[in-house]
C-alpha cells in the first residue's frame, strides 16, 4: 500500500502561536531510554523490600503499591515526556492521560496528582506554559482527582507530566504478574501511534488520521479500568513506549506463562500500516524489536509492516487485559458499547509456558 497520492497534513495551529513538535525530535513515550540499556541499568541496583509494599519493581510493574489497611492501598505512579503534538493544550492533556494510566492499569481510581514541567520563558511565550498546565488539568479533573501542586525548572526542548496518587483495595491489585493459562488478551486502543506521529512530522499523515490519533491519545483509560473491576481481572497494563511487545513480554515473564498472540486480529489506526509501507518506521521500534530479542517467535513469513508495528512506541496507548476467558466476550461488549473503544479487540491468549514468552501468530 501507497500514501503517494495523500495530501500532507497541515500542522495544527497551536493556541499561543507555539508549534511544540518543532522543539523536539522524539516526543512522548517515544523518548524513552532504550528497554535494554534501562534493564541493565536497573539489574545493578539493590531496591529495598517491606512487607506493606505490595508491587515494587522488580515485576516492572506500571506503579508502586503500598498497602495502608486492609481496605486500602496507595498506588504511587509518574511519567512525563517531551512533546507529541503541535498544540500546546492537547499536549498537557494527552501527558496528563498518559501519566493517569499507570493508576488505571492497575485497577485503582487516581486521587491527587502532582504537575512536573521543564518550560524554558526565554525560548517559547509564556502563555504556553499556562496552556499545558491547563491541558493536564483538564485531564485530572475529568477522572475526578485533584492537583496539588508541582515543580518547574528552566529547560528547554519543553516536558510535561505528572506524579500521581491513586487508591485500589489491597485484595483487588491488576498487576503485570498475574497472567493465567486460559486468559484472553483484549487490548483496548489500536496500534500505531508512533507511526502517525512520525508520519506527521514528515508531512506523510492525512490531518483526518493524525487527528484521530490525538484524540486517542487523550482519551483516558478509565472506562478500561472499570470493566477490569467489574469482571474482577487480576492481570494487566498499559501499552505505551515499550510496544505491545515489549510489555506483553513483561507479563509473559511475571507471570510465567506464554502470550500468543493473533497478528491478524490486531487493530490498527487508520494510516499508520501505510505509513509503514512508505518507510515512515520510528526508531523507537527497532529498539524495541531488539528488546525483546530471542524472547518472541514469530510466524514466518509475517507481514514486515505488521511485525514492527508490534513493538511500535505507544503514547498514552491502551490496556492490554488479560481477560479471565468466561468473561471476556462480555468485557469486549462492554468496552465497545461504551463508545469509548471501538477498536477494541481480543488479540490473543495464556498459555502455559513454552520456551519462548512471546508467540505471534
Amino acid at each position: 500500500m501507497s500514501s503517494e497520492n495523500t495530501a500532507p497534513a497541515k500542522t495544527a495551529p497551536a493556541r499561543s502561536g507555539i508549534d511544540l513538535l518543532k522543539t523536539v525530535e522524539y516526543g512522548g513515550c517515544s523518548a524513552k531510554l532504550s528497554p535494554t540499556e534501562l534493564a541493565g541499568i536497573l539489574s545493578q541496583l539493590n531496591f529495598p523490600s517491606h512487607p506493606d509494599l505490595l508491587v515494587d519493581i522488580s515485576t516492572h510493574d506500571d506503579a508502586g503499591v503500598y498497602k495502608i489497611n486492609d481496605e486500602t492501598a496507595l498506588i504511587f505512579t509518574t511519567d512525563f515526556f517531551p512533546p507529541v503534538c503541535s498544540d500546546t493544550v492537547e499536549f498537557g492533556e494527552i501527558a496528563a492521560a498518559n501519566a493517569l494510566s499507570d493508576v488505571f492499569a492497575m485497577g485503582g481510581d487516581a486521587v491527587m496528582a502532582l504537575n512536573l514541567m521543564m518550560y524554558s520563558t526565554k525560548e517559547l511565550p509564556v502563555e504556553g506554559f499556562a496552556e499545558i498546565l491547563k491541558g493536564g488539568y483538564n485531564k485530572v479533573a475529568e477522572c475526578g482527582a485533584l492537583v496539588v501542586g508541582g515543580h518547574t525548572i528552566e529547560d528547554h526542548p519543553p516536558k510535561f507530566g505528572l506524579a500521581v496518587v491513586g487508591t485500589v483495595h489491597p485484595d483487588k491489585i491488576v498487576s503485570n504478574s498475574d497472567a493465567r493459562p486460559g486468559d484472553k488478551l483484549i487490548l483496548t486502543k489500536p496500534l500505531g501511534i508512533g507511526a502517525l506521529i512520525a508520519g506527521q512530522r514528515e508531512q506523510l499523515a492525512t490531518p483526518e488520521a493524525y487527528r484521530a490519533a490525538v484524540e486517542q491519545m487523550k482519551l483516558l483509560n478509565k472506562t478500561g479500568a472499570e470493566i477490569m473491576r467489574k469482571y474482577n481481572t487480576r492481570c494487566a497494563t498499559d501499552v505505551t513506549g515499550f510496544g505491545l511487545l515489549g510489555h506483553a513480554r513483561e507479563i509473559a515473564n511475571g507471570s510465567d506463562m506464554t502470550l500468543s498472540i493473533d497478528s491478524a486480529a490486531l487493530p490498527l489506526l487508520e494510516q499508520a500500516y501505510e505509513l509503514y509501507d512508505d518507510g515512515c518506521i520510528p526508531g523507537a521500534a527497532f529498539r524495541n524489536m531488539q528488546y525483546i530479542g530471542e524472547d518472541a517467535r514469530f510466524r514466518e513469513g509475517m507481514d514486515y509492516n505488521i511485525k514492527m508495528m508490534t513493538c511500535d512506541a505507544q503514547t498514552s496507548g491502551g490496556l492490554l487485559i488479560c481477560a479471565p476467558a468466561e468473561a471476556a466476550n462480555d468485557m469486549l461488549a462492554e468496552l465497545l458499547a461504551s463508545g469509548k473503544h471501538p477498536q477494541a479487540a481480543i488479540i490473543g491468549e495464556v498459555l502455559p509456558r513454552e520456551d519462548v514468552a512471546l508467540i505471534i501468530g
